[in-house]
């Protein structure tokens, strides 16, 4: 095949990709970009307002029963789940992406990830006999005695969706290995700097990884990078005292303007009032809130980042390598 039509080849088959939903192709200022998926994975936000919504409707409430309907969820076995049985829900709590939901009068954490693709689902009336494990999207249901409860649902073929029954929460590997809460008062400007002082990776990768940063995921990072108007393949060794603490007060402000957007909401709202805040994740084509440029997307194997070129790149469009290879 000839040089030109190597060329010809490239430009019929980048039209292509700009007509077929779900691939974005890199356009020119100001000109629609096609795709762009909503990351609908509970982080810190959510998790912190699903327990909320718990600790409002179950403190005080006895448990009958909970079951596991998959034998991948349920992720320990001493003590079994009928040690619930009986106890009065105490409160909850949040660590990172984590939910617990605490129980007496011998302490007991029901510790509760969601994974990608899970949800809890409060219900007024569940029924008395336990679930039959099946095929279903139901992981795992927990029942009160006034017939209420919760079930967790996960989508999807992968089932990731994890549940503990432990005396400490700290018992669960993913719990005591997450770095320090966002939200902590403890976590200080000065924090996050010894966080990414000397680490050469690139700051979207950091603040994904919840052993460095707990609680914030594909979305938010989105969100913060954006407020901090920064690129997210930038090293995070390279940010600056005053690059820091633009990151910083991005992180904080963006994690706590959600958390009361989703304050007093039900469990069944939370994932909308997600879709609706967010301002660049999953808005690949539409334009910037702050500027008006279109926003971009780079696409991974099983993810995909938004951002800002105008706001975070200098007006330069990152390489998209999947694009890259689909052209070559």
């Amino acid at each position: 095949m000839s040089s030109g039509s190597k060329l010809n080849y490239k430009l019929v088959f980048t039209k292509q990709l700009n007509a077929a939903p779900g691939i974005a192709a890199p356009q020119r200022s100001g000109h629609p970009v096609s795709g762009g998926t909503i990351d609908t994975v509970p982080e810190l936000p959510e998790v912190e307002s699903l327990a909320v919504f718990l600790r409002e409707r179950a403190t005080g409430a006895e448990i009958d029963w909970a079951a596991s309907t998959a034998i991948s969820v349920l992720k320990t076995y001493q003590p079994d789940l009928g040690a619930l049985s009986g106890q009065k829900v105490t409160g909850t709590a949040r660590y990172g992406k984590f939910l617990d939901v605490i129980s007496g009068p011998e302490p007991l954490h029901l510790v509760m990830h969601l994974a990608r693709a899970g949800w809890l689902r409060w219900k007024d009336d569940l029924p008395e006999q336990r679930p039959k494990p099946g095929k279903s999207p139901l992981g795992f249901r927990l029942r009160f005695t006034d017939g209420t409860g919760f079930d967790l649902t996960e989508a999807g073929t992968k089932k990731r969706l994890a549940v503990y029954l432990v005396t400490d929460p700290q018992q669960v590997p993913g719990v005591a290995s997450l770095g320090p809460d966002p939200l902590a008062d403890d976590f200080t400007v000065d924090v996050l700097a010894g966080l990414l002082k000397d680490r050469r990776t690139q700051i979207k990768s950091v603040l994904r990884d919840q052993k460095i940063i707990a609680g914030v995921g594909n979305a938010y990072s989105d969100e913060v990078l954006h407020a901090a108007k920064m690129s997210p393949f930038k090293l995070a060794s390279s940010l600056t005292p005053d690059e820091v603490a633009a990151l910083y007060a991005a992180m904080t402000e963006s994690l706590r303007e959600a958390v009361k957007r989703s304050a007093g909401l039900a469990a069944a709202d939370l994932k909308a009032e997600k879709k609706s805040g967010l301002r660049v994740h999953g808005r690949t084509g539409q334009p910037c809130p702050v500027c008006g440029d279109a926003v971009r997307e780079v696409s991974f194997a099983d993810s995909s980042l938004q951002y800002c070129p105008t706001c975070q790149t200098g007006g330069k469009p990152l390489a998209d390598r999947r694009l890259s290879r689909l052209l070559k």
